[in-house]
């Protein structure tokens, strides 16, 4: 065909296309999803307490993702001499929750019909937000799943449970968590400075069973000491807020906390944790891309979620 120029098809670079996340198929009917895992975008940000812009996470992440697209199937890993998400490892993308602004519960309604029909499809759920607040109706939408335990990669608690009346802002997700009876455990990784929580907050999270570290209480403990801390057995949900990585790496965010983690103290973290675990769930939130101008946040979000993707996959066998 004239203009293709490559034998055998469209070479489709990464640069070329649509932007599904990591370019896969795109399926606009939720009752027709029929994958190992899909990715849903729930671009929602009215929840902040000081900068918005994550309601433009969604776009940007897919956009970054189409970087690790090049055609060919799975992404082999000299160091682990292993090919990760083979085209065996069938991943669609469903697109976005429907978000009426200034409305939070019909907005956060949106998006658990959206994780109702994955987990409905026998699919493991990808959401990227959206401020952290989206976790609130993706944890609702578990509540036939059977237990779960959710490690939390953060520099914030998100443990408040009321201020001001709001009850489901990005500074709550994991207090409505813990009131979930489905929900065994919390273990909240990378908590740091000026959080987002009071001193009763963090009691009350460690009254109910959660398990607090910062950055370098983790670091000293190191990956395999840090993965023996989640129960064994527990079937694991992972919540990712970008704001976990230090704001040299990451800094388009809303609440840039200095002292975050690096890229592999995270991505060792997720290998460790799909190894030993089953993992029910992931959500990846408060990229905003306006203040990272060279793109390097979402590209770091993309990466990561690829990549725990992989790991989860590998570990159940998956290609």
């Amino acid at each position: 065909m004239a203009g293709h120029g490559y034998e055998g098809g469209r070479l489709d670079l990464p640069f070329v296309g649509i932007s599904t996340f990591g370019k896969r198929p795109y399926v606009a009917d939720w009752s027709a999803i029929d994958a190992d895992a899909a990715i849903l975008g729930a671009p929602f940000d009215a929840g902040t307490q000081w900068r918005s812009g994550a309601r433009f996470g969604p776009r940007a992440v897919r956009e970054a993702s189409t970087l690790f697209s090049f055609g060919h199937a799975g992404a082999y890993d000299h160091e682990d001499d292993a090919t990760y998400l083979p085209g065996s490892v069938r991943i669609v993308d469903i697109g976005d929750a429907d978000i009426v602004h200034t409305d939070t519960e019909q907005s956060h309604a949106n998006i658990e019909t959206g994780v109702r029909a994955i987990l409905n499809a026998g699919a493991l759920p990808v959401v990227i937000g959206g401020d952290h607040s989206i976790n609130i109706p993706v944890i609702r939408a578990f509540d036939a799943q059977g237990p779960i335990h959710i490690l939390q990669i953060d520099a914030h608690l998100d443990f408040v449970d009321e201020r001001h009346g709001v009850r489901h802002g990005h500074g709550n997700p994991m207090r409505r968590a813990s009131e979930q009876d489905y929900v065994t455990g919390l273990t909240q990784v990378g908590i740091r400075n000026v959080s987002s929580t009071a001193r009763e907050g963090y009691e009350d999270a460690r009254a109910r069973g959660a398990d607090i570290l910062s950055v370098r209480q983790a670091r000293t403990l190191g990956t395999d000491a840090l993965a023996a801390r989640i129960p064994a057995g527990a079937r694991v949900y992972i919540t990712i807020d970008i704001d976990a990585f230090c704001p040299s790496i990451a800094p388009g965010t809303g609440t840039p906390s200095h002292g975050g983690f690096l890229y592999y103290e995270v991505l060792e973290l997720m290998q460790a944790v799909a190894q030993r675990h089953e993992v029910v769930g992931l959500d990846l939130v408060e990229v905003a891309p306006d203040y990272d101008p060279t793109g390097s946040t979402s590209v770091l979000a993309a990466q990561l979620l690829l990549n725990t993707l992989g790991f989860i996959f590998h570990a159940r066998g998956v290609g």
